[in-house]
């Protein structure tokens, strides 16, 4: 089909035009700018909610959980997983898909897998563009799963409209917990594998890490919720703490803020990947390649070089 057409059908929903679509993001094909062109007019309309947390808290049960949750509401999902790509081979195992094969035949529900290759944050380079194909078919719901993560991998939280952040009994103490980065940037906490000893404990660390933040009488302040995501236990509880979040960023004005900033480093990443395209090719002068030899040569500095390359790059 022609580009046309797959946007067409995209926004229709129709799943073999999705996992085209999506593939031709991952692949950087050439007709990606006329897809998000097509496709940008129609997005907007879906809730982003990003799950994200060290490896072993159960990332992949409790969206899998939460995807059961979202459907006995009425509401379409489309879950958007990312495994981590092996540095040797550059391969994934794509194993979340594998944990939510409970929904395989739910026809309101998507999941595709996706190999961060090596990009870092916890997301893919793709990530942001496939989140756009996902909004443009229509899903009330869109859940975004990272790959495991540690202390600064916090790239979901410019993505999502929510961001969850999952702990589990024994995953480090309050210090741990509060010097991590990436528990600053929830909006919402869950306790998973409550069932566990020491689950009252982290709660307890948890409470002490949100309470160590200074927050005016409008601002959000973290809930916290325990749940066991493989017994479905706690997950309605945690789905409703993510609406009223939800619900309180529409109603502050901060819901729009965040989707402008979301594009504004969208709209970055693509400019500085046109620019480092750019970079060495034969219309950019003098060339990276012929300026980093001056630089080694000593017939030059860094930034007198950075600034002709800068230069020649943004001329008309």
């Amino acid at each position: 089909m022609n580009t046309p057409q797959l946007v067409d059908r995209v926004r229709a929903g129709d799943r073999r035009a999705l996992a085209r679509a999506i593939t031709l993001v991952e692949n950087g094909a050439p007709q990606l700018r006329e897809i998000m062109a097509g496709l940008a007019p129609h997005t907007g309309h879906a809730q982003v909610v990003g799950f994200t947390g060290s490896p072993g808290v159960g990332k992949s049960t409790t969206t899998s959980a939460v995807v059961r949750a979202v459907r006995g509401k009425g509401l379409t999902v489309a879950v958007l997983a990312v495994d981590p790509s092996s540095p040797f081979t550059g391969g994934a195992l794509l194993g979340d898909r594998v944990r939510m094969q409970d929904h395989a035949t739910d026809t309101g529900v998507y999941i595709r897998s996706m190999a961060n290759r090596g990009h870092l944050g916890g997301l893919s380079w793709a990530a942001p563009h496939a989140l756009r194909v996902l909004d443009a078919a229509g899903f009330d719901v869109i859940l975004v799963e990272t790959v495991g993560v540690g202390q600064a991998e916090v790239a979901i939280a410019g993505q999502a409209d929510t961001t969850v952040v999952l702990s589990a009994p024994g995953m480090g103490d309050a210090v741990q917990a509060s010097k991590a980065g990436v528990l600053e940037i929830a909006d919402v906490l869950a306790v998973n594998k409550a069932d566990r000893d020491g689950a009252r404990v982290t709660l307890r660390e948890l409470r002490q890490m949100v309470a160590m933040k200074d927050r005016d009488d409008h601002e959000w302040k973290p809930p916290i919720e325990m749940t066991v995501a493989d017994r479905d236990e706690g997950i309605g509880e945690l789905w409703e703490r993510v609406r009223e979040h939800y619900a309180h960023l529409a109603a502050s004005g901060e819901l729009a803020e965040r989707r402008r900033a979301r594009a504004r480093e969208e709209v970055q990443a693509i400019a500085l990947d046109l620019l480092r395209s750019r970079m060495a090719g034969p219309e950019s002068g003098k060339g990276l390649d012929h300026l980093a030899a001056e630089v080694a040569e000593a017939r030059t500095d860094p930034y007198t070089a950075a600034e002709t390359l800068a230069a020649e790059l943004t001329e008309p």
